[in-house]
């Protein structure tokens, strides 16, 4: 399986909800794990509330750094909008989504950047496995 790391600032919305998806659609595709530049310390309850929605629990989660990650090398590192706030974290790929933070916004934004994510990460998990099956 492939190691990805999702990463945003605070590792308590976008790079959460990456991760969870990730390990839904990805099942025996991807191993994937999140983490922030500036972790918060907690998931955001409006984060935790979309996904549950989708049937995905994450309230489990919790908000880290990548000092505290099990695992040092990825296949992919995923940034959701961090830009130049996220480290370089060595990986054989890298790739930039350009998310908004739904922090500190209603829980329509929340639900709108949550079907954004969902949609990259559904594509993410198909391109893996077709290069997975092509080998």
């Amino acid at each position: 399986m492939k190691k990805v790391l999702f990463i945003c600032v605070e590792n308590s919305c976008r790079s959460q909800m990456a991760e969870g998806f990730a390990k839904k659609l990805g099942y025996g595709i991807i191993e994937a794990y999140s983490a922030g530049s500036r972790p918060s310390g907690e998931v955001n309850p409006d984060a935790i509330r979309v996904m549950q929605e989708e049937g995905i629990d994450i309230s489990e989660n919790r908000s880290k750094s990548f000092q505290e990650l099990p695992v040092k090398e990825f296949d992919f590192v995923i940034t959701l909008g961090c830009k130049d706030t996220c480290p370089f974290i060595p990986a054989e790929n890298h790739i930039e989504w350009d998310v908004d933070d739904p922090k500190g916004k209603n829980i329509d934004v929340f639900r709108k950047i949550k079907d954004q994510i969902k949609s990259k990460v559904q594509l993410f998990v198909e391109r893996v496995a077709y290069v997975q099956n092509w080998k």
